[in-house]
């Protein structure tokens, strides 16, 4: 079973990203065959800074290979260094009809947000297709707001198929994971750089221990019983403690005496805890690069061997002798 799964290289990493999607895709290493790129092109329709998009993503390949991404179990590289997937990107647009693309939900949602219509933004679903059909990706695991975007991915490989009476491509699967950690923000709400609510995973100390100390809460006095049901302290909390250490948190939410400035200190002692081994390893390939591109380069090498191969046929098929 092969997976394949895109990264926008969007800068710092939260913990929501993490619970999120990020520790799932890293687990699926184990459950078949992952292929995992940063979407360097994808990243081109937001980013226009030269300086932003090298930045980024290297950012992204240190954090993914601090978090556990191992180049040897996996297919680990940068989107623009398997060129052919923006050959497939134009032959599969001779296949995408136009309703289709209009029909995209993500497009009508970033447009109305007042994001510039262009073509980049428009044909974004046919170059995220080619990605996944390039590699014969059986299982795309993806957001709820993604699951059109595998659905035309279907729909083009189906109509390519047809045009040349032969199964040339897989039809791949969506896979959403229901049970996915919706993380809050600091404010309570689904924790987002949109809202400013974030607690960043790779972040100075001081930088952390502001972030977790805004964490909205009541007023409640200290030699008042605090609830746990409804607060954002120990929402947050239940991502990094066991259930005898959220027993004893909830034993001092009923015991008047501490405030939720001590618990807010408790859950940042956790989260420093939780993150030192993933912090040492960041630390190792940041002062080491050379090796980042390394490795990414490897994984590339084992990208385009299966892309080549694939393109070979395709062509062959279309008669691009």
């Amino acid at each position: 079973m092969r997976i394949l799964s895109g990264i926008q290289p969007s800068g710092t990493i939260h913990i929501g990203n993490y619970f999120g999607m990020v520790k799932k895709m890293i687990e699926s290493q184990n459950d078949g065959e992952l292929f995992a790129f940063i979407a360097s092109y994808h990243a081109l329709t937001s980013v226009k800074s030269k300086e932003d998009l090298e930045k980024n993503s290297y950012e992204a390949a240190i954090n993914f290979l601090a978090l556990g991404m191992d180049p040897e179990k996996s297919t680990f590289w940068i989107q623009h260094d398997v060129k052919e997937v923006l050959e497939l990107y134009w032959l599969l647009s001779n296949h995408t009809s136009m309703g289709l693309l209009e029909r995209a939900h993500s497009y009508k949602d970033k447009t109305s947000r007042g994001i510039s219509a262009n073509h980049g933004l428009f044909s974004y679903p046919v170059l995220m297709a080619a990605d996944i059909l390039l590699f014969d990706s059986n299982i795309v695991p993806v957001g709820k707001d993604q699951i059109q975007h595998v659905e035309m991915t279907r729909d083009i490989a189906t109509s390519f198929n047809h045009a040349y009476n032969e199964e040339v491509f897989v039809l791949p699967v969506a896979k959403v994971d229901e049970n996915v950690a919706t993380v809050s923000g600091t404010d309570g709400a689904k924790m987002s750089k949109s809202y400013n609510n974030t607690i960043d995973m790779f972040t100075s100390s001081k930088q952390r221990k502001k972030q977790v100390m805004s964490i909205v809460t009541d007023s409640k006095e200290l030699n008042e019983s605090k609830e746990w049901e409804n607060c954002n302290i120990y929402a947050i909390s239940k991502l990094f403690m066991n259930e005898d250490e959220l027993a004893n948190l909830r034993q001092r939410y009923a015991t008047p005496g501490e405030g939720y400035g001590h618990f807010k200190l408790t859950l940042l002692e956790k989260i420093e805890e939780y993150f030192k081994p993933y912090e040492e390893k960041r630390e190792y390939y940041l002062n080491h690069k050379q090796e980042v591109r390394e490795i990414l380069e490897f994984g590339a090498s084992k990208a385009r061997k299966i892309a080549q191969n694939k393109m070979e046929k395709i062509r062959d098929i279309i008669g691009l002798i």
